[in-house]
């Protein structure tokens, strides 16, 4: 039984030290990805900085108010394994501000085809009298453009230069390959930590085996 055991154990041992070289060589290469991802992403993002100038690619362009479009959720799996994951973060939606929207949009398109009956002459007048009465109006509409959780690419303007977009693309892959990276270190250490105990397992029946050996010797 003694020496059955020591077989079984050394198989486990193996086998655990198998899938933790295959652990850390998969672990390698995802921390290589991520490092050239991240200098890809700084290096399109200098990119555009040039092309735009550096007062157009700063933190002045930040909204006054940021809020997270991704976010990480760590898990704990049946197997006592810990699993971390990126989710999009569902925008809030006003239904408030949306009809409001719906409402300043329509009313001004209204007033404007019924105008287009009148003479010319009070076209003209109708205009410069609904600008001056109706501009403060136009104001918070714009301001309730800017959504703290839309694309961070338009706070650098409508039409951004296609390295902005691929730095952008290059730290939307770094975000996804940390929490891969995070769940594949977690499940190194525990890897490891089963190893430790593979280990003292071994040694344990190793003397145990050795022992009887030597009670057979002796008798």
């Amino acid at each position: 039984m003694g020496v059955s055991q020591l077989e079984e154990s050394s198989l486990l041992l193996d086998e655990k030290l198998l899938r933790f070289m295959d652990q850390l060589e998969l672990l390698e290469e995802k921390r290589a990805t991520l490092n050239s991802l991240i200098e890809q992403g700084w290096f399109s993002m200098s990119k555009a900085r040039y092309s735009m100038g550096n007062k157009q690619v700063s933190a002045l362009q930040y909204a006054s108010e940021i809020e997270p479009l991704v976010c990480v959720r760590a898990r704990t799996l049946d197997s006592g394994e810990v699993d971390f994951c990126t989710e999009k973060v569902k925008q809030k939606c006003n239904e408030a501000e949306k009809d409001a929207k719906s409402i300043e949009d329509i009313g001004p398109q209204e007033e404007g085809v019924r105008r287009r009956i009148k003479p010319k002459k009070a076209i003209v007048k109708a205009s410069e009298e609904a600008s001056s009465e109706k501009a403060p109006e136009v104001t918070p509409v714009r301001k309730s453009d800017q959504n703290p959780q839309q694309d961070p690419l338009k706070w650098f303007g409508i039409l951004v230069p296609q390295t902005l977009k691929q730095a952008q693309s290059s730290f939307k892959q770094v975000i996804e390959l940390s929490a891969e990276i995070a769940t594949l270190q977690a499940a190194v250490l525990n890897t490891r930590l089963e190893l430790k105990h593979s280990m003292k397992d071994k040694h344990i029946l190793q003397e145990k085996a050795s022992a009887a050996q030597l009670d057979k010797v002796a008798d």
